[in-house]
């Protein structure tokens, strides 16, 4: 007998509209329940359906439900007829196998798709015998997040009948207490508002919401199909430590940071808006109506900046303005007047925003980059990944990128992935009537910056999530989790350094509160580190390639399967009777509209060449981890190189034999004659295996103790946008980092030889008898007579000398010069690279980190590329160097020089006898 389909619809935060009903007497959702709990701001929802079969006949129920989109499935379970049938979370790999056994077979699989602004959908069904009742029960997870000075915890309810026992309870709790909560949205109004109930009380509040079957009919968007609507939860907590709301439990801590009573930062805001043939009619006419808006709410202490692209750029002013009464309503008729026309070139805007702003610095103020487009680059340069690389070095971690996505058709992960990069956050505009006020409301989220360059401490804390915030804005706030040494709570001491325009400020108490949740079984607050901890390793992911890729992503989906998150790397698997259909829960990409199978994700797995063939050898730290070179049997046959020991960028280096026995890899060790010939043998360092290679067909694996110094590679900014310049320095060399007379200040930093990576030891001279040597296992600091040593996370102050030792990163302020070592990993190996944050009030400086941009111009492409830097002339390769100033380290194409060339100088002018 044909099964007929009963779907139901249950919504975590928002039910999912049904297009087919059903016979009403064929089925009754008789309970339906969202429970839904909050505490320190993490919302753990639990949908609960029962529903029973009336008919004579077995019949298939079909479960629909939206969650949020950053929310995480972590449990699903039906059950049936006294049995239990739990859903397993999986790699999504091994998920995939069953779900493609499942498709072979003609059985249709259950995925989550994305559905809205911030919804997602799953849905499954179940073969519910005749006169049986089946309960689903699905729970999810989402750390809540402030905006506008509140939380929001939505729920809309569209069961598509009325339901006997319906009811919504919302429990919060906040140790911080609750200033206030209110009830809003379609639900909460005229014939509903009295089957809301919300009370408040101190730290507690609680809201219930239990219509009955008659009232589900008559609400305004009620009928018989029941309620149409949504209940809109909103709430904030109170505030009366400047160090904010710091919970532990069990070993772990969670700390909640939003600072009120601060004065506001000016800004510097640059908006770029594309104004490209697609963006015609509707989209166009908002985006003016938003500016103008927005234009209105700028502060008479901001300076502004407007700028259009189509396949040109359009400026408004060249540069930064005041925000004056007379420069708005210039704007404004400039605003009023785009209209949409022609191809769209991101590269050019965005590279022109990041020069007005980098061109007008001002100092106390927050800048802040803004791009509004709604499709893929198609004019001027169109590979998304120079484009990328070309805003990362044009930004250069001095403001965040915020990158608007209009519609559906533009390339959003494009868009993340640069935001991302430069420390800001991609958003997508839904092309509905509101996309004016979707612009205007992202605006006003950062439209009051009031603190910069915020850095979170624990002294005690370990496996911290992210510390490192480039803006904090009013209304918003900061989240840090981590876990807490030892689980020892009285050594654990959380502060906060950030910049509050021309000030420093600490954020510390010594009395302050660190509160413990309770009991040890209470594991919400390990899961408020978990989920963002997998968060944050997701968007690291995405800006990675290769090995570290994989390590990152390999950490994520460890944790989200001790979790059993639903993440992008896993699936749930919903276990049903035997005979059924296996579905399988995936969680979408922003973007991705369909509900149709998920996409089969493929990894490639590496070649294995076997060492006569292939040996790797690292010869350029600043290039890659590895490199693949060739090793022929006949030296002879050897081709001479395109470039120096290397070839192009990014292909197999190939050595001749000049190159052989000069270069520094390669070390002569002993003669010996065979029967045939002489043969010079050659050890080569591969990192791995030392490779002794002879001018013949022998190749011989035997171990060679000594190491080959490297070459480390620099890079020079320029000031026209165009390729930087590149240079190696090889060897165990100590260069002069930073000399600031003036200040009694000098920053000198000894490369590492053997290592893989950059400096292993930085020395920091200041005034007459203050010393800080810093190497990747402690911080020294010799102060006068005084010597002390300082391992893991520390605050250490030395006269007007202060270190802040991050996870991985060191910041030093002496007077008013600002510098940041970084600490970066390669191959398991850890090594330093300095970054000038804040230069000397003057320019009587010095030094690598002191090298002003240069500006070059391209004499001569063929045969060979030349440049001209103050009339001298030089040749150069086209290659590629890693911009270790970076947190993120991305890789820069470059014009490979001779260092001198580069300097214009010598090279012994940046070096020290001693550090």
């Amino acid at each position: 007998m044909e099964r007929s389909l009963v779907q139901i619809t249950l919504f975590g935060l928002l039910l999912a509209l049904v297009t087919t009903l059903p016979n009403k007497d064929n089925w009754d959702i008789y309970s339906f329940h969202i429970n839904s709990t909050v505490s320190s701001r993490y919302a753990t929802t639990v949908i609960t359906s029962r529903v029973a079969n009336r008919m004579d006949e077995s019949k298939e129920i079909e479960f629909q439900v939206r969650i949020p989109k950053n929310a995480f499935i972590s449990k699903f379970r039906m059950f049936i007829d006294g049995q239990v049938y739990d859903g397993v979370v999986k790699g999504k790999e091994k998920a995939q196998q069953q779900y493609t056994e499942a498709v072979s077979r003609g059985q249709s699989a259950g995925i989550v798709s994305s559905v809205g602004r911030t919804l997602e959908e799953f849905k499954t069904s179940v073969n519910v015998a005749a006169h049986k009742k089946v309960t689903f029960e699905l729970t999810y997870e989402e750390l809540l997040k402030r905006r506008l000075g509140k939380y929001e915890l939505q729920i809309h309810a569209r069961p598509m009948q009325p339901v006997k026992d319906f009811k919504v309870d919302v429990h919060i709790n906040e140790q911080a207490g609750i200033n206030f909560i209110e009830v809003k949205g379609g639900l909460s109004t005229k014939a509903l508002a009295n089957a809301i109930t919300k009370t408040h009380a101190d730290k507690q509040a609680w809201v219930y919401f239990y219509p009955t079957e008659a009232q589900q009919k008559t609400c305004d968007s009620c009928g018989e199909q029941g309620m149409n609507g949504d209940l809109v939860i909103t709430y904030d907590v109170n505030r009366d430590t400047s160090l904010g709301d710091i919970k532990t439990s069990d070993g772990y801590f969670v700390h909640h940071f939003a600072p009120s009573s601060l004065t506001r930062i000016p800004k510097n805001v640059v908006f770029v808006i594309d104004r490209s043939g697609s963006m015609h009619g509707r989209k166009i006419q908002q985006t003016r109506i938003a500016l103008l808006h927005i234009l209105n709410d700028l502060a008479e202490e901001d300076y502004f900046g407007l700028i259009t692209f189509a396949n040109s750029i359009n400026h408004w002013k060249q540069e930064l303005v005041q925000a004056n009464k007379k420069n708005l309503e210039s704007a404004k008729t400039f605003a009023r007047s785009i209209q949409a026309k022609g191809g769209t070139d991101i590269n050019k805007a965005v590279l022109e925003g990041a020069s007005i702003l980098n061109a007008h610095p001002r100092e106390g103020s927050a800048s802040i980059l803004i791009l509004l487009t709604d499709g893929d680059p198609t004019s001027g340069v169109t590979n998304i990944e120079i484009i990328q690389s070309n805003v990362r070095g044009a930004i250069a971690d001095k403001f965040p990128l915020y990158c608007l996505g209009f519609g559906f058709d533009v390339n959003f992960e494009f868009l993340e992935k640069m935001s991302l990069q430069n420390n800001g956050v991609a958003r997508r505009i839904y092309q509905d009537s509101d996309a004016d006020l979707q612009l205007k409301g992202f605006y006003e989220e950062v439209a009051t910056p009031l603190l910069t360059d915020v850095t979170m401490i624990y002294l005690g804390g370990t496996n911290l999530t992210q510390t490192n915030f480039s803006q904090y804005y009013n209304g918003s706030e900061i989240v840090v989790a981590g876990q807490i040494t030892d689980n020892d709570v009285e050594t654990f001491t959380p502060q906060v350094v950030a910049i509050s325009g021309r000030r420093r400020l600490t954020f510390s108490e010594t009395n302050a509160t660190v509160e413990s949740t309770g009991t040890v079984s209470d594991n919400r607050i390990q899961r408020v580190w978990a989920y963002l901890t997998v968060k944050q390793l997701l968007e690291k992911e995405l800006l990675l390639s290769g090995p570290e890729k994989e390590n990152v992503k390999k950490e994520a989906l460890e944790l989200s399967l001790k979790y059993s998150f639903v993440t992008p790397l896993t699936s749930m698997v919903v276990t049903k009777p035997q005979g059924e259909t296996t579905d399988v829960i995936h969680k979408p990409k922003e973007g991705e509209t369909s509900q149709a199978q998920p996409r089969v994700s493929y990894h490639r797995s590496m070649t294995h060449l076997s060492a006569p063939h292939v040996m790797s050898a690292p010869i350029m730290p600043g290039l890659y981890s590895r490199q693949l070179y060739p090793v022929y049997p006949d030296i002879d046959a050897l081709p001479k190189p395109r470039s120096g020991i290397l070839g192009e960028a990014g292909k197999a280096g190939q050595y001749d034999e000049e190159h052989l026995l000069t270069s520094a890899l390669l070390k002569p060790v002993t003669g010996r004659r065979n029967r045939h010939r002489t043969q010079r043998i050659m050890s080569i360092d591969t990192g791995a295996a030392p490779v002794l290679m002879t001018t013949r067909a022998t190749l011989v694996v035997q171990p060679v103790t000594a190491k080959a110094p490297l070459s480390h590679r620099f890079l020079i900014k320029t000031e026209n946008m165009s390729l930087p310049l590149c240079f190696d320095v090889t060897g165990d060399i100590r260069l002069k980092l930073l000399h600031h007379p003036s200040t009694e200040l000098s920053v000198n930093g000894e490369l590492d030889s053997v290592a893989y990576g950059g400096f292993k030891k930085i020395v920091i001279h200041f005034k007459a008898d203050l010393q800080v040597e810093v190497d990747t296992n402690e911080i020294t600091v010799r102060e006068g007579q005084t010597v002390t040593r300082h391992t893991g996370q520390d605050h250490i102050t030395a006269g007007s000398l202060t270190v802040i030792r991050r996870d991985k990163e060191i910041d030093v302020t002496a007077g008013d010069t600002r510098i940041v070592i970084l600490i970066h990993v390669k191959d398991g190996t850890e090594f330093l690279w300095p970054v000038v944050r804040q230069q000397p009030s003057d320019n009587n400086t010095e030094g690598i980190l002191a090298l002003k941009p240069t500006v070059y111009e391209e004499v001569q492409q063929t045969p060979s590329t030349k440049l001209k830097i103050k009339d001298q002339e030089t040749d150069v390769t086209r290659s590629n160097a890693v911009d270790y100033s970076i947190v993120s380290h991305p890789t820069l194409d470059c014009w490979l020089m001779p260092a001198e060339s580069a300097l214009q100088r010598r090279l012994d002018d940046f070096t020290v006898a001693q550090l």
